[in-house]
């Protein structure tokens, strides 16, 4: 219709290589005559395309689409005569023959058939101008070194942006018919049906916590929290090694732990401690003997070729572990666990003075990690004070260290209580007014309860969202900072 493309640019076209950019003058004029002559259309190409004012390649197009949106989505008719009054003023339509352009747009195009086809085709070509404008960014940067800004992360921030700019390029689910939903959720009980009582998420290793929430389930946040020393990390790397245990070929998706206190030496020893069954203090100080330190080797021989990758980055933040899941998931194929060691530890990208405001930011985007894709994120948490405060010593939700949003953002909250840490320091001592028998007695109380809860540990889970709660009673070997089943009588006789 007009062959001016610079004047259809102005009044900002001020780049000369603008025009050399991928883009249809024609597929906007087209699109936006239809609508203009059948609002309808609007609807289609919106409900599965997220079509925006900005992806259109002329400005004064963009605007156009924008009044049509506002005009439509407030109940009123968008055609030449609606839209006057948004652009009577305006420069830019001025200088290509007013409103009535407007005009010229719904007289000149027919109602396109193909309309859904011209939305695509104006949508991809702004996707390939921004692919443009990143290469360009990225070139830019990197041919002028910052001190503060390192290539790595140079990398990082191309590679987030690219990521983020896929996103976009995804046309909308839109909502589901009720006999859509139907048939997924058939489709989804039928899946489970053929488990034949096999566990429908991820095992942890463990079987009395596996029966209690079926495994980790695909998008779901799961909070494991204690205070310190009580084994949260300890449960984490368990579970970590057991899922990846579970990897059989090189089709099966690897597991990612993020771990921001400990180095990846000091998880893997503690991981070779467990498989090679020797104490993870007698490798850190190099007291092994010599068949200990063969078994120690044939152990790791045994567990090498696991999927399970280690990031020991510190003050990791939100979008930098989702550059690290993505790119594990494009490598790979797939993305089986997350596992992060601990969120007070991240960095939140909207610094503040409010902690609890940062916390809600980082747990929120942990969620939104696991659902986009599509896996179970377990991510340790710190309890606070209050816990010693009390003389029972069993975590609570309202435990939840700084918790703002970490309770509701979650699908599961686990805590991690080991009576037998507060038993050892709780060793009686004799009172100037007690008498010997009554101090002896009281210590031989204290050493049976000791040897009662030695070596064990509860994990209660709190919430389920989507389960029941309960609390797991588990076997604790310290020097193997290793978890296992309790056996099932010692489960009975405590009433578990």
């Amino acid at each position: 219709m007009l062959n001016n493309i610079e004047n259809l640019n102005s009044p900002n076209s001020r780049n000369q290589n603008i025009n050399s950019l991928p883009h249809s003058i024609e597929a906007e004029e087209t699109l936006l005559g239809s609508i203009l002559v059948d609002n309808e259309i609007y609807n289609r190409i919106t409900y599965d395309l997220s079509l925006k004012s900005e992806h259109f390649f002329v400005p004064v197009h963009g605007r156009i689409f924008e009044a049509i949106q506002k005009l439509i989505n407030n109940g009123q008719v968008a055609d030449s005569i609606t839209l006057d009054q948004y652009f009577e003023k305006d420069p830019a339509l001025i200088e290509i023959e007013g409103t009535n352009y407007l005009i010229k747009l719904s007289e000149a195009s027919d109602i396109a058939p193909n309309s859904e086809h011209y939305a695509k085709l104006i949508y991809d070509l702004s996707l390939r101008r921004e692919l443009i404008r990143l290469a360009h960014e990225v070139a830019s940067k990197a041919s002028s070194p910052s001190i503060d800004e390192s290539a790595n992360s140079q990398i990082e921030m191309a590679e987030s942006k690219l990521f983020t700019l896929a996103e976009t390029g995804e046309t909308n689910k839109g909502p589901l018919s009720f006999s859509d939903s139907i048939a997924e959720a058939i489709s989804s009980a039928e899946t489970a049906h053929n488990r034949d009582g096999k566990l429908s998420g991820i095992t942890t290793g463990l079987k009395s916590m596996d029966e209690l929430l079926g495994g980790l389930h695909n998008s779901d946040l799961i909070i494991v929290a204690g205070r310190p020393s009580m084994g949260k990390t300890a449960l984490a790397t368990n579970i970590a090694f057991q899922a990846a245990k579970k990897v059989k070929n090189e089709k099966d998706n690897p597991i990612l732990f993020c771990s921001l206190e400990m180095s990846s030496v000091q998880l893997t020893n503690r991981i070779l401690a467990e498989e090679a069954k020797i104490s993870s203090e007698k490798i850190r100080r190099g007291q092994l003997s010599n068949d200990e330190f063969i078994n120690l080797v044939r152990a790791s021989q045994n567990i090498q070729e696991r999927k399970l990758f280690i990031d020991e980055t510190p003050a990791l933040s939100v979008p930098q572990l989702r550059t690290r899941a993505r790119r594990i998931k494009r490598i790979h194929g797939g993305l089986k666990l997350i596992i992060l060691d601990y969120l007070q530890l991240m960095s939140a990208i909207n610094i503040s003075n409010n902690r609890v405001q940062e916390i809600s930011e980082i747990t929120q985007g942990l969620k939104a990690i696991a659902k986009e894709l599509n896996v179970p994120v377990v991510a340790l948490s710190q309890l606070s004070r209050a816990v010693e405060q009390r003389e029972d010593k069993r975590p609570q939700l309202a435990d939840l260290r700084e918790s703002g949003t970490i309770e509701q953002d979650s699908d599961v909250v686990m805590f991690v209580y080991r009576q037998s840490y507060y038993e050892e320091r709780a060793e009686p001592r004799k009172t100037s007014t007690e008498t010997d028998e009554k101090f002896h007695n009281r210590y031989l109380e204290w050493q049976e309860t000791l040897e009662k809860v030695q070596n064990t540990a509860d994990v209660i889970v709190a919430k389920q969202r989507h389960g029941p709660i309960g609390n797991i009673k588990l076997h604790f070997e310290p020097a193997l900072t290793k978890f296992s089943d309790l056996a099932e009588d010692y489960r009975k006789d405590n009433g578990n």
